[in-house]
């Protein structure tokens, strides 16, 4: 995996304008205040009033920094694209280690629970993740630090090799096991949802199109798991159009499993594919 590097000098000042929830106790100490640029698989992009954090030519819509020292709640950010300092967060940090969780998403339906620990989606998309350590001591002088935060997700991407047919409203890709949120304190998922369905819409003008692909996203460790996937395409009526199904599809953080087939047909047949920014892809037969 490559990571762009991307290091803005910023006066810490700039996040005035930023949307701070939970503001805490900084407890004993003068505190210190830390301008930190984020940076990983996407680029920061500025223009006269905007900011944008991209990967893969998607921008990030929100970015959560959680303070922590000795396991407690100190600070909570959250940023959103139209933020000011949108991915160059500013936290006044007090006396001590920190474990400061940095998240960067264009997930929609974010739930943040502080009790549990965990960020979860209602549609995962691309999101990155990094445990920054740092610590405060009297004669530590604010200043400046780069965070490169990691991807965290993984995705399938279906290619149907025949044509959609005239009547077909939705794609519909339910995975026996998929998660859709994090422990922010370790970037692992928790609490796989079983059978959960994901559907894609299908536009008229995607009618008797060959070749179109979906992706679907979703959290996952580094450690290579499997998981069987069903596929269906439905009418506006739930008439199904056409089905397919993977069994033992495996998938690992930072890769993309790749599955071209027919799914209005009866013959199959797969094809390895690679994605030249994430790890290798996987590919298989359904």
């Amino acid at each position: 995996m490559k990571h762009l590097l991307y290091i803005i000098t910023l006066a810490a000042t700039m996040a005035a304008c930023s949307n701070r929830d939970d503001e805490l106790s900084v407890g004993d100490g003068s505190p210190v205040a830390i301008t930190f640029a984020i940076s990983g698989d996407f680029t920061l992009n500025t223009h006269e009033f905007t900011r944008a954090l991209e990967a893969d030519g998607k921008t990030m819509t929100d970015v959560w920094v959680l303070d922590y020292v000795g396991g407690e709640l100190k600070k909570h950010l959250h940023q959103t694209s139209d933020d000011a300092d949108f991915g160059t967060p500013t936290l006044n940090l007090s006396i001590g280690t920190h474990h400061i969780y940095f998240i960067a998403s264009r997930g929609a339906g974010a739930v943040l629970n502080t009790t549990t620990h965990t960020l979860s989606f209602t549609s995962v998309r691309d999101t990155f993740w990094k445990d920054y350590e740092i610590t405060i001591s009297s004669g530590t002088s604010s200043g400046n630090r780069s965070v490169t935060l990691d991807r965290i997700v993984t995705k399938l991407k279906l290619t149907f090799t025949d044509a959609i047919p005239e009547g077909a409203a939705t794609f519909n890709v339910t995975p026996s096991s998929w998660y859709y949120g994090i422990d922010y304190t370790t970037g692992e998922p928790f609490e796989a949802t079983a059978n959960g369905t994901i559907t894609v819409n299908i536009p008229s003008s995607e009618i008797g199109v060959v070749n179109e692909a979906v992706s679907i996203f979703g959290f996952s460790s580094a450690t290579e798991w499997t998981t069987n996937i069903a596929i269906n395409c439905k009418a506006a009526n739930n008439d199904v159009l056409g089905s397919a199904t993977i069994t033992s599809a495996p998938f690992v953080r930072n890769r993309v499993s790749e599955y071209t087939g027919p799914l209005f047909g009866d013959n199959g047949g797969m094809t390895l594919s690679l994605n030249a920014t994430w790890d290798d892809s996987y590919t298989g037969t359904w």
